[in-house]
């Protein structure tokens, strides 16, 4: 069986092509071709198929991670879409809610105001009402209805949201007008709220469906024309998109739910992550992915990643209430660009030189110095074997981009270089800082994993700022988002509003909404072609204390609830609390808010990865050459061991300070550590503690 994971991003495409039965994988990267990802993505396929010597026609399944949704909503470049809402709610995705973005500022930019994802005179009205019980207080006035959906057809625009107050708990006027449009503008993209997640808070909701409706159209075209490419060249496996929740979809279930797809690359990364920590028996990860432009933080524990809470996603601004894992990203990449503000400040990033120009060292026009030339300068960075040597650098260009920063600055040459990576690094170490310490959570109990072309090249130096002991570098860093495609399962999150509390919990309604959910979770699984052995199914509970507007998920037993069943959640519930907030109180009624179950098909998945099972460290010796690194305060010269990580075998050991060089990425030991190679294919890099006089940790400190 061979399978195949592509994850597209802005600069890169990265593939990998697993034959599971033979346990061998190859890889590659191809530029993304911006006018139409699909093709490079084609290309990389082809590519692949002549390195492996397999037929298109083996490929079994085509995994895929994908940046269009993301993108389409952070440049604005949706389609035109209009809005149909109940009368008196026009404004909801206009007003928004009372907290705004920063509480003080009269200069903030408020995105649903300043760019509406439908424009006030493309959202109609018309009667309606139900009770949040579901009881019609008014009834639908389908004529007018219908002339909504004609004057949208009339004014031009290509996707509608239907949007309705109380649709979360009866969908039955919403489904009513989708049939309405369907026969009068059949041509149009057409998304109901109740159908994308039917949850309270109607600002969160309505915004979530117009942000499906607004992407609606162009992700869908590329997923058929991606599709209809992959037929023309043969390949007969099917192809699934992975989706926010970490999860892979059906093409027509992606296409027809884009707003679950806006993390789809950042999900895989961190799958990818997880997969690689699971190989070294580790539970508790940090996973770190650094790119050209930015650097993507996610959480791993005992009880799986993070997911984002409903109130706290946001993408380009908007709220997104759909399942997400907790992904946190900042503007810190290799391409980040260093530079001297207004106030003389020494600063790097956001900003970034990008794929093009790119950095300085590329010689493709960019004349700012970035964090990759910053690398390049301290001999971190080797021009004869930067991504496998099929990429040309010139350190001449970098040494010329930090001199010309060195005057402004106030440092010498390589104080300059060394300046940019402690700004950089201690920038990710503060976005780490964010995920855990202010979560409550001790870093120093996790492991971090190196990914991204990026991440393996400043991990160490990031973990011993934070005291994180161990680093994990998996096999192939730099396509971990490709990889963690073939670590996951198909997966549909259904769920069901209940308002009941532990007081008067209402058994029987319990179980009735439980098993409605199941059944039509194993609906949608068996509609996938699974059968009922192959299905898993979980259920959850999101509770929180009367008064509360926050909730925490609790995982509900299997079988039906009784009393002693329910206890076991409203326990949870409250460890939960404790462990989030740091304190609990056992004695307050709780509300249980949502029930959810998801229902999960097995995919199948990347198997073991190949490393060299004999052979000596000396073999993958490169060279020995002048590197710096700031210990103790003090930034020195090093004699550093150069090597080539393919040719390293299991067991091997290497002392810091090291350079490791494979195709995807460059791995840096930093002096005081140590790294092993592991027999499942991953490096794992010890650390000993940073001396407290380190200024980088005393930055750290500080900040």
């Amino acid at each position: 069986m061979k399978l195949i994971g592509v994850d597209i991003g802005g600069t890169f495409t990265d593939l990998i092509l697993a034959d599971v039965a033979q346990q061998q994988t190859w890889i590659h990267k191809v530029p993304t071709t911006v006018e139409d990802p699909s093709i490079g993505m084609i290309q990389g396929i082809q590519t692949l198929c002549e390195m492996a010597e397999a037929d298109y026609g083996d490929i079994e399944h085509v995994l895929h991670g994908t940046t269009i949704a993301t993108n389409t909503l952070l440049t604005h470049d949706g389609a035109r879409t209009g809005m149909i809402t109940t009368e008196g709610y026009r404004d909801i995705v206009h007003i928004g809610r009372h907290q705004r973005p920063q509480h003080y500022s009269i200069m903030q930019d408020i995105p649903w105001q300043a760019r509406p994802l439908v424009k006030r005179r493309d959202r109609k009205v018309v009667p309606e009402r139900l009770d949040p019980r579901g009881e019609v207080l008014t009834p639908l006035d389908e004529d007018a209805a219908r002339t909504a959906i004609q004057e949208l057809k009339e004014a031009g625009v290509e996707s509608v949201a239907i949007c309705f107050l109380n649709s979360y708990f009866d969908s039955r006027h919403e489904d009513r007008v989708a049939e309405l449009a369907q026969e009068l503008f059949p041509e149009a993209f057409i998304t109901t709220s109740a159908s994308i997640f039917p949850q309270f808070r109607e600002f969160e909701r309505f915004t979530t469906t117009c942000i499906n409706a607004f992407v609606g159209p162009k992700v869908k075209r590329y997923i058929q024309n991606l599709s209809r490419s992959l037929k023309e060249q043969s390949v007969r496996g099917e192809l699934h998109i992975m989706r926010s929740n970490g999860g892979v979809a059906t093409a027509e279930v992606a296409g027809e739910q884009p707003v679950t797809l806006l993390l789809s690359g950042l999900a895989a990364g961190v799958l990818g992550g997880a997969a690689a920590g699971e190989r070294s028996q580790r539970d508790r990860l940090i996973t770190f992915d650094m790119g050209g432009t930015s650097t993507d933080i996610g959480i791993v524990t005992e009880r799986g990643f993070a997911e984002a809470t409903a109130r706290d996603t946001w993408i380009a601004g908007y709220p997104v209430m759909v399942p997400m894992i907790d992904v946190h990203t900042i503007g810190a990449g290799g391409g980040s660009i260093a530079y001297v503000d207004e106030g003389g400040a020494f600063r790097v990033g956001p900003r970034s030189a990008g794929a093009e120009p790119g950095p300085v060292c590329y010689d493709k026009g960019g004349t700012e110095v970035t964090v990759t030339d910053a690398n390049v300068v301290l001999n971190r960075l080797d021009p004869d074997h930067f991504l496998g040597g099929e990429m040309a650098i010139y350190p001449d260009k970098a040494f010329a981009a930090v001199q010309a920063l060195v005057d402004r600055v106030g440092l010498d040459l390589y104080e300059t270089a060394a300046g940019i990576l402690t700004i950089v690094n201690n920038n990710m170490a503060n976005a780490i800082r964010s995920r855990t310490i202010q979560k409550g959570q001790d870093p120093r109990q996790f492991a971090l994993v190196a990914q991204g072309g990026a991440g393996p090249l400043h991990a160490a130096e990031v973990a011993r700022s934070l005291g994180i002991p161990e680093v994990i570098v998996p096999r192939y860093p730099g396509i971990t988002s490709a990889m963690g495609l073939l670590t996951t399962d198909l997966k549909h999150d259904l769920i069901q509003n209940e308002f009941t509390l532990s007081t008067d919990p209402h058994l029987d309604k319990l179980n009735a909404d439980l098993q409605a959910l199941e059944d039509q979770v194993i609906e949608q699984l068996r509609a996938d072609g699974f059968s009922a052995d192959q299905m898993t199914l979980q259920r959850f509970a999101d509770c929180r204390y009367v008064g509360q507007g926050y909730e925490l998920r609790a995982i509900v037993p299997n079988g039906e609830l009784d009393e002693a069943a329910l206890q076991s959640v409203w326990q949870q519930f409250h460890d939960l609390h404790t462990a989030e907030y740091g304190h609990s109180f056992p004695e307050n009624p709780v509300e249980l808010v949502t029930l959810r179950v998801t229902g999960t098909g097995p995919m199948p998945k990347l198997a073991g990865l190949p490393v060299p099972a004999e052979g000596q460290v000396e073999d993958a010796w490169l060279k020995t050459a002048v590197t710096y690194f700031r210990v103790d305060g003090q930034l020195e010269k090093y004699s550093t061991n150069f090597f080539e990580r393919d040719r390293l075998p299991i067991g091997g050991e290497i002392e810091g300070p090291a350079v490791i060089f494979q195709k995807d990425s460059t791995i840096l030991l930093p002096p005081h550590s140590h790294t092993t190679v592991e027999a499942n294919g991953n490096l794992l890099i010890r650390l000993a503690a940073a001396s407290a006089t380190d200024p980088s940790m005393a930055m750290a400190a500080a900040v």
